[in-house]
């Protein structure tokens, strides 16, 4: 048996789905950041069964990628049992998604999810009442806590064991009239067995592309009859029409099983009042991120510094007892280093930065960000959904670029993508902290990234006035302030780690053990001698940098690691300059992508894009690095 977790964006759909399935889906707050479906396995009252997380919609119509995720999921799985979760606090709204699940007269649950959060607006459902206007089960849940979900998979299981079908809700007498006509013609038609042909008709009067391709523009001289029969009648396009009568059906139902109480304005409105304001917006915004670089920089110091210590004497122990001239000592030095560079130095910085930023997200403040900048997204020149991955580029590059499929325009996707890849993830921000911030100051490095937002908009304006096009504007969703729950937060941030610790730190410790080989062979001297024209007579660094830049194109952490072996000191500061590093960071943020994020970008935007994207990062890069050398040579 299969469970399809179905619901709008916000809906507390993956929220529910992490909790009976572990947490193996990235909730975020951005409509459309997920655009392919997650599926575990669950022990549902004593059965194993799947669980299948549909990215957030709004509605079944395939107009974007997720949309059209969705859609052929339900289509070619009609045997699942669907729970659609709906916002308490949004009820209207959210019901005009069930009103469309209801079409495929499936075994379905609905979870009137979030009633916390209703109640707190002063808003009351009645759960029964509800039930009775939908013809399913409703089960009230409040998914963060768990409360409800029991009952709600017991419903399902129920509702799958008995095969129950939903019932398709009616709606006015002009349109039925025409979904019954076309319904008429597509009895003997349809694509697949348990898709119901009332549900194909209204598709196809809304002018949905994916029923359109998959019935081949059948029954086409019927279908334009009824739709402009309808149009007449109305004064409006069909698929307006069906939407509207959609959207009075479902508030219909929304004030025969809700009362609205006098909403009290507490500390979210007020704090809504400050952070969303053109004046104080913008500010406040600036010094969230400053407390939040601060933090995760005194945090990471404080534990950096025992860690190293630590490891320095246990290599010091091992060097006596294995000499670094013997193959041996060499292979054992680089396997200490490898292991000591995750522990002492990518940890300290990484763990504090992921659990900051989930807390940016799961308050809710960064959709909030979304829209501060949205103006400056279009000043720039681009659509503002383009702040979603640039957004979720601080976390990793490879679901930003992924998400660039929100974007409607071949144009924007390219743009956009190329921005993102500069923002920096969380192990170029490893980087940023653990050399420049460690022995320069949380100062320092802040200013990395005001530098980088600089840089990304400047290649963006550039961009956006060689590609021809116009971005549309942008309706985005902001959902309420809320207190992240502590085990959501540490779930969310061991997902993150997890990549990490299982991909990218044996990497890590395998790169640094093939260093020490190369060490013992003096290969990397003839890897150094080769480079050295660009790292020494181009950037100013030492020789011994120029194998550690090889080695980030893999992951971005192994710069700090490898530059800590190729120095052959944790005092890095000890070997070079302050000019040196800025310098040597400055190139590690901008440079080529790392090899996960450029198989996703040829994935997405093709090889031709993705080539050109790598050469001017590393153009980009290199120009910066050597503004940075001789601006600190001006300056001395």
């Amino acid at each position: 048996m299969r469970f399809v977790l179905t619901g709008q964006p916000n809906s507390g759909k993956s929220t529910i789905f992490n909790a009976v399935a572990g947490y193996r889906a990235a909730t975020a707050n951005f409509p459309g950041t997920s655009v392919t479906y997650t599926v575990s396995r669950a022990l549902i009252l004593g059965r194993e069964v799947a669980v299948v997380d549909l990215p957030g919609v709004y509605s079944l119509t395939s107009t974007d990628a997720a949309e059209r995720e969705a859609l052929a999921y339900l289509l070619e799985h009609p045997d699942d049992v669907i729970i659609n979760v709906l916002d308490a606090s949004r009820l209207g709204r959210s019901l005009e998604l069930t009103l469309q699940l209801l079409e495929l007269r499936r075994p379905m649950v609905v979870a009137l999810n979030m009633v916390d959060e209703a109640r707190r607006k002063g808003i009351e459902v009645d759960s029964e009442a509800l039930s009775r206007e939908l013809g399913v089960p409703v089960v009230p849940t409040i998914g963060r806590r768990g409360a409800g979900l029991k009952e709600l998979f017991r419903e399902a299981m129920r509702a799958g064991l008995m095969e129950a079908r939903s019932e398709p809700p009616s709606y006015d007498r002009e349109v039925e009239r025409a979904v019954g006509e076309v319904t008429a013609c597509l009895a003997d038609q349809l694509p697949g067995p348990g898709v119901p042909a009332r549900f194909l008709a209204i598709k196809l009067l809304e002018g949905d592309p994916e029923i359109h391709r998959r019935l081949a523009g059948r029954n086409g001289r019927v279908l334009e009859i009824a739709k402009s029969r309808l149009e007449s009648e109305h004064g409006w396009p069909a698929d307006q029409v069906i939407s509207g009568a959609r959207h009075a059906v479902a508030h219909t139902i929304e004030d025969r099983v809700s009362r609205h109480h006098r909403r009290k304005v507490g500390w979210r409105e007020k704090m809504d009042r400050l952070l969303l304001h053109p004046v104080s917006g913008g500010p406040l915004m600036v010094l969230i991120l400053m407390g939040f670089f601060y933090a995760v920089f005194g945090l990471g110091k404080h534990l950096e510094g025992p860690l190293v210590a630590v490891f320095d004497g246990l290599a010091a122990n091992l060097a006596r007892a294995l000499p670094l001239e013997t193959f041996a000592g060499t292979l054992v030095n680089g396997l200490i280093l490898g292991i000591s560079g995750g522990v002492a130095i990518v940890l300290p910085y990484l763990v504090p930065f992921l659990v900051g930023l989930a807390v940016l997200e799961d308050t809710g403040y960064l959709p909030r960000m979304a829209y501060i900048l949205d103006n400056l997204m279009h000043r720039i020149g681009l659509h503002g959904k383009s702040v979603v991955p640039l957004m979720l580029g601080y976390g990793c590059s490879v679901p930003a670029v992924m998400a660039t499929r929100i974007l409607e325009s071949p144009r924007d996707r390219r743009i956009t993508t190329a921005l993102t890849v500069l923002v920096p993830c969380s192990a170029r921000t490893t980087v940023i902290y653990a050399v420049v911030g460690a022995y320069m100051g949380p100062l320092w490095a802040f200013g990395v990234y005001v530098l980088n937002l600089a840089v990304i908009g400047g290649v963006g304006v550039t961009l956006a006035r060689r590609m021809k096009g116009r971005a549309p504007g942008l309706i985005l969703e902001i959902p309420d302030l809320r207190m992240p729950a502590a085990r959501t937060l540490l779930a969310k941030t061991w997902l993150s780690l997890r990549e990490f610790i299982v991909i990218a730190w044996p990497l890590l410790i395998a790169s640094s053990a093939v260093l020490g080989v190369l060490e013992w062979l003096h290969a990397d001297e003839l890897l150094n001698t080769v480079l050295s024209p660009f790292t020494v007579g181009l950037l100013g660094l030492p020789a011994a940098v120029g194998v550690t830049l090889i080695f980030g194109v893999l992951r971005k952490e192994l710069t700090v690691v490898m530059l800590v072996q190729a120095l052959g000191t944790t005092a890095i500061a000890s070997v070079l300059s302050p000019a040196q590093l800025v310098t040597f960071v400055i190139f590690v943020v901008f440079y080529i992508p790392c090899v996960a994020t450029i198989a996703v970008m040829a994935r997405e935007v093709g090889w031709k894009d993705t080539v050109w994207i790598g050469a001017m990062t590393v153009a980009l890069a290199t120009a910066l690095a050597v503004a940075v050398r001789l601006g600190f040579a001006v300056l001395a």
